[in-house]
This record gives C-alpha cells, sequence and structure tokens, in this order.
C-alpha cells in the first residue's frame, strides 16, 4: 500500500487515541502524531514536485463502480501528483514550526485543553485528505471532515463568551460550502461517467462546465473568506485557542486554494463572467479587509481580517490567470498564476507567524487590545519579536516575502493593456488594479500601527506587574523559523519561482513562468522588459546600506547621535482633555476610519460620564463634566447582507422542527409525497 495513504491514517488515529485517553499522554500521543505526519507529508510533497507520484486505491472502503456502457472505472482514492504535492509541501511547511509553537505554549498552559490535541491533529488530517483526494467521494468526505474541524477547534474552549456562536458560524458557512461542492462535483461526475477527480471535465457540454466550475469556485471562495462570505472568518479564528488558531489560518486555509488551482487544472477556461467577477470580487475583499484590520483594537480581529485582505489579494491574481486562460494568453495566465502561488506561499508563513506569536501574547497576558500591550517585547521577546517581524512582513515592506507577492500582483494586473479593446476585461482590470494598489497602501498603515504600538511602545503597567513565561525551546524554534523564512524565501524567490514553476506543469508550461527569472537574480512578471526587481539583491543590499548610514551619522554628528534628547511631549488634544501625552491606536487609525469612511460606516458617541448624574436627568452637560467617546464601525456585510434574513431564517428553522415530529406515520407521509413527486419527473422526461 502507497505510504499516501499514511499521512491520514497517522493523524485521524491520533485523534482517537486523545478522546480515548483525555490526559496529558494522550495529547502528547496526539502530538506527536501531528509532527511526523506533517514531516512525513512534507517529504512525500517534496517527492511529488519531482515526479514521483503516488497513488493509494480504497477499494475496501469504495468499491469500483461501472458506468452505462459496461466499462469499470477504477478511481484512486488518495494520490498525490505535482500540484498536491505543492500544496502538501507548504500545508505541511508551515505546520510544524506552528505546531512546536502550540505544544510548548501546551504544556505550560493551566487551561483546559484536553481535547486540543486531537482537535488540531483531526484538523490536518481533513486539510491533507482534501489535498490528496483522488476521487470525487474522498474529496467531499475531507471537505465535510475540514468543515467539522474547524467547528472542533473553534469549541475547543466553549465554556468562553462567544466560542459557541463563532463555532455555529464556521459549520454554517462550512454546510453552504459542501453543498456547492457537492452539487459541482456530482454533476461533473455525472457528465463525465467517473468518479476520478482528474476526469471531472471530460465530456461536459458547455452549460454543466460553466455551472460545475462555478459551483466549485463557490464553494471554495467560502473556505478562503472571500467578501461576501468573509463574516465567519474573525469569529472563528479569534475562538481558536492560542496559537492553534495559526493552524486554521496559515495551514488549513490553502485547502480551499489547493481547490481553485484544481478546479483550474481538470477543467481548464472558465466562462468570462465567472472570471471577472473572481477578480472584482478579489478586489474588493482586498480593500474590505484590510479597511476593517486598520482600524480594529484587538490584535486577533486585526490579524483576522488581513486574513480577508489576503484573500481577496490571491483571488484578484487568481482572477488574472482565468481571464488568461479565458483569452488564450498563456502568459497572461502563467502571470497571474505565479502571483497568486507567490503570495499564498507568503500569506501562509507570514499569517502563520503573526497567529503564532498573538495566540501565545494574548492567552499569556490576558487581553489582546493593543491599547494593553505596549512594550510586549520587554516582557515576552520571543513571541514580541514574532508579532514584530510578521507585522513588518504584512505590512508589505522590503525585504519581506509579501513585498515580493504583492510587487508581483500589481505588476500582473498592470498587463490589461495586452488584451487590446477588450473593454470587458481592460475595465474590471484597472479597477481591481485600483484597488489593490489602494490596499497595499492601507496595508501599510495597519500593520506599521500593530507594530508600533505593541513591539516598540511604552510598557503598560499591566504588563509590567504581570508575571509571565515566553514559549519554551521547542515554541522560539518555531518562531525562529517563521521569522527567517519571512526574509529568507523572499531572498530565494528564483528558487521558489522554480519549484512553483515545476508545480504547475499541468496548468502551465514550466517554461512560460520561468520566464520571470532574468540573468543575475532579476525577476520581471513573465513578459520580458516590462520591469524588474530583485529581492535577492535587496536583502543584501539593505544591511549593508543600514549599517553605512549608522557609520557615516556616527562620524559627522561626532558622537552625538547616539545621545538621548528629552522634549516636551506633543499632544492633539485640546485644554482641560485627560489622557496620556502620546499616540494611541485609536487616535493613529482615526484617519483611516473617516478616510474610508464610505466603507466602514463609522459611529461615534459622546457620554457624559459624572458619577453622579441621575439616569433621569436630562440637562445638558456643563463643560467641566466628564465626558466619553466611543467610536465604532459597521461590518456591512453582515449588517446589509445577513441580518435581514435572519428573522424569515428563523421562521422557517421553526416550521422544519415542526415537521420533525418524530410520528412514524408522518415520516411515511413524507416519503410517500417524495416517491410520487419522482414518478412524475421520470414520467415526464421519459
Amino acid at each position: 500500500m502507497s505510504t499516501v495513504i499514511a499521512i491520514p491514517a497517522i493523524l485521524f488515529a491520533g485523534t482517537l487515541v486523545n478522546i480515548a485517553a483525555r490526559n496529558r499522554t494522550g495529547g502528547l500521543v496526539a502530538w506527536a502524531c501531528t509532527v511526523g505526519a506533517s514531516i512525513l507529508a512534507a517529504i512525500i510533497g517534496i517527492d511529488a514536485v519531482y515526479g514521483h507520484h503516488r497513488r493509494a486505491g480504497l477499494s475496501w472502503i469504495l468499491p469500483d463502480l461501472t458506468d452505462l456502457s459496461g466499462r469499470r472505472h477504477v478511481a484512486p482514492g488518495l494520490s498525490v501528483d505535482q500540484l498536491s504535492g505543492f500544496f502538501l509541501l507548504l500545508v505541511a511547511a508551515v505546520a510544524v514550526p506552528a505546531l512546536l509553537v502550540t505544544i510548548s505554549w501546551w504544556l505550560q498552559s493551566s487551561r483546559d485543553l484536553q481535547l486540543l490535541p486531537g482537535a488540531c491533529c483531526f484538523l490536518l488530517g481533513a486539510t491533507f485528505t482534501v489535498i490528496l483526494a483522488g476521487n470525487a467521494f474522498v474529496l467531499l468526505a475531507g471537505w465535510e471532515l475540514l468543515s467539522a474541524s474547524f467547528y472542533w477547534v473553534s469549541m475547543v474552549e466553549h465554556r468562553r463568551d462567544g466560542r459557541v456562536n463563532a463555532a455555529l458560524a464556521a459549520v454554517s458557512f462550512g454546510k453552504a460550502s459542501g453543498a456547492a461542492l457537492t452539487l459541482g462535483v456530482l454533476l461533473l461526475c455525472a457528465s463525465s461517467r467517473s468518479l476520478s477527480i482528474a476526469d471531472l471535465g471530460h465530456g461536459a457540454s458547455h452549460t454543466v462546465h460553466a455551472a460545475g466550475f462555478a459551483l466549485l469556485a463557490f464553494a471554495f471562495v467560502i473556505k478562503i473568506g472571500l467578501f461576501p462570505f468573509q463574516v465567519w472568518m474573525p469569529r472563528s479564528y479569534s475562538a481558536a485557542p492560542g496559537p492553534a488558531r495559526a493552524l486554521l489560518a496559515g495551514a488549513a486555509v490553502n485547502a480551499g486554494f489547493y481547490g481553485l488551482w484544481r478546479t483550474l487544472d481538470v477543467l481548464g477556461a472558465p466562462p468570462p463572467w465567472l472570471a471577472i467577477t473572481l477578480l472584482v470580487l478579489g478586489g474588493l475583499s482586498a480593500l474590505i479587509g484590510i479597511a476593517h484590520a486598520a482600524v480594529q483594537t484587538r490584535l486577533s480581529q486585526i490579524i483576522a481580517y488581513s486574513s480577508v485582505e489576503n484573500a481577496g489579494l490571491i483571488t484578484a491574481a487568481y482572477g488574472v490567470a482565468l481571464i488568461g486562460a479565458t483569452t488564450h494568453m498563456p502568459q497572461l495566465m502563467a502571470a497571474g498564476l505565479l502571483a497568486a502561488t507567490l503570495q499564498v506561499v507568503a500569506h501562509a508563513i507570514a499569517k502563520t507567524l503573526l497567529y503564532a506569536s498573538g495566540g501565545v501574547i494574548e492567552s499569556t497576558l490576558g487581553t489582546d487590545r493593543i491599547d494593553e500591550l505596549r512594550g510586549v517585547t520587554r516582557m515576552l521577546p520571543w513571541s514580541g519579536t514574532g508579532l514584530a517581524i510578521g507585522s513588518v512582513t504584512m505590512a508589505g515592506l522590503p525585504p519581506g516575502i509579501v513585498f515580493v507577492s504583492e510587487w508581483f500582483i500589481l505588476e500582473t494586473l498592470m498587463q490589461q493593456f495586452r488584451l487590446g479593446q477588450q473593454l470587458i476585461y481592460t475595465l474590471p482590470l484597472a479597477l481591481t488594479g485600483a484597488l489593490v494598489a489602494l490596499t497595499a497602501g492601507f496595508a501599510g498603515v495597519a500593520f506599521v500601527r500593530l507594530a508600533a504600538f505593541t513591539a516598540l511602545g511604552r510598557t503598560t503597567p499591566q504588563i509590567l506587574s504581570a508575571r509571565v513565561h515566553d514559549v519554551g525551546l521547542a515554541g522560539r524554534t518555531g518562531i525562529v523559523i517563521l521569522c527567517t523564512a519571512c526574509v529568507a524565501v523572499a531572498a530565494l524567490t528564483p528558487f521558489e519561482i522554480r519549484l512553483i514553476s515545476t508545480s504547475l506543469a499541468s496548468i502551465v508550461p514550466t517554461h512560460t513562468m520561468e520566464a520571470a527569472i532574468t540573468n543575475n537574480w532579476v525577476l520581471g512578471p513573465v513578459y520580458k522588459n516590462f520591469s524588474v526587481l530583485s529581492p535577492s539583491w535587496l536583502a543584501l543590499e539593505m544591511p549593508l546600506m543600514l549599517i553605512a548610514v549608522i557609520v557615516l551619522g556616527l562620524v559627522l554628528s561626532r558622537g552625538r547621535m547616539l545621545k538621548v534628547r528629552k522634549v516636551a511631549p506633543w499632544r492633539s488634544a485640546t485644554g482641560g482633555v485627560d489622557g496620556v501625552d502620546e499616540y494611541t491606536p485609536f487616535g493613529y487609525a482615526n484617519p483611516t476610519r473617516h478616510v474610508l469612511a464610505n466603507i466602514l460606516l463609522p459611529r461615534s458617541e459622546l457620554n457624559s460620564l459624572a458619577a453622579d448624574a441621575e439616569p433621569a436627568n436630562t440637562t445638558p452637560p456643563s463643560s467641566s463634566t466628564p465626558m466619553g467617546y466611543n467610536a465604532d464601525v459597521v461590518e456591512v456585510t453582515e449588517a446589509f447582507l445577513y441580518r435581514p434574513f435572519e428573522k424569515p431564517l428563523r421562521l422557517l428553522v421553526r416550521a422544519a422542527r415542526k415537521l420533525q415530529s418524530g410520528r412514524l406515520d408522518a415520516y411515511l407521509l413524507y416519503m410517500l409525497i417524495t416517491l410520487v413527486a419522482l414518478l412524475a419527473v421520470v414520467a415526464a422526461v421519459s
């Protein structure tokens, strides 16, 4: 039997051990299974990228099927090729350091987290099952398990406020995603008369092909949190315990991106309307995500909304690839797919680092409000440094990996002129390019704010009074690996591009994508003589330039540059207003709140804080009355798209509960009605 089946087998076995033995020993066995299976997945993924494909039959679970012509189809239960091998490697590569941090934190935690190891085992087992799925039934089963795993991880600490609602939101959107995937896969299977994933696009009519592509894309974009399906993501990610969030946001979410890439691989070019829709939705998601991230006051919410932003950036570049496929322009397709894949890698590494470090900080200090996390690097140097490096990376500053991937996305979106007078494509590309450029600018504001007010801020009394300990040796190792990857992968981008081009050879010819690499480690957006960038040289030159500037400053200032100068603090408030003499995260984000007011719909409220004020007192407050100022923003999608349907949906649920009376005669009546309806349909079709 192929070693492919060992990956999910080890993980699901670890889950069962943890459930059966809810103690420290069972947890350690489950953690060992997660790390061991992830390392095995990385090895198999590397091997598959370079041409050693594996297949595993599951005939003992799924019998071989015979189609209408009498031919027997043997669809592999699990298989790994170059594309699935790449995503297998990516998920495993970020899962291992995330697990090191999570295990180290779990060993030190005093909270009731007995089932967390099993939940993480189950999560990775479901993720790897989706990536390795070779036939329709395994894919659908893995997708349902993935939705259940998001629910389980969010519910590990179900006694804490908000956990149940967050888990229900995750599983509700997961069920919608699963329904769309089931419809799309079965529709394409019926057309191709095969259960194999590789055969899904065979023999499909234009209508079936378009419907199948749309349903599959709909299913996968829900999982990655694309607008307008992003409302579940900030809640579910924040509900997961500590650094385990990194496994959700950095590892498991890649199953959705893999689904989009595999759909393009097996179905080819989509209908033009779908390519344009995904392109524009990607740009909107990026701007909406970063707009909310820039004004949030909680660390977990900032990171979660940046996941929405990155999903939008990736989908925008993926949309360019779809337009290239639709217009039969392989270079445009290669440029879009390369930019999207680079952003997938950058997001996986940086988001894993942010959530791993941020999860440790929040659980250790008991708060995730950035007002209370000033100077966190002084108390938690390893986690605080990880948060700082992750924030600078996500800000898109060189020489980080996000800087490189966002540069490729912007350069790819600038290629709309190559489509000539086809306004149906050029206008959406121009609009999305503007949205992505605006997003990149606000991303710098959002994450510079995060780094400045946590890692570099003045230590707050709450942090000074707390007796805390950072993660242990394993956790520090995981943080160091992720911090190093944020810069090292960017410096080695030419090698990364060659790995990506080999992995995506079934979608785009390798030589077409490798045209992005020129001589002397210089890169371009596939099209030659357009623009160039060399992150490898940047990684060497920037430290040397920094050293040169420091030395020159010391020489010219004769050492005065190192002397501390004390000046009176500057305040923007008027006289009589109490508060600290320094910038606050709220004040820093206030311009963003007003510039993007049409998206955020900010609300503000001025309240009297007088202790002796009577509830019924209607006298206007005097100028000496203490006042309080509250401000908030509106989640537009939830407020105007989902909230109006809440009441009708509750009524529908109540009606459905009445139909489920438990009486046998009622269920027999339902079966009779269904049978009569089916007979009527068959008679009409015949």
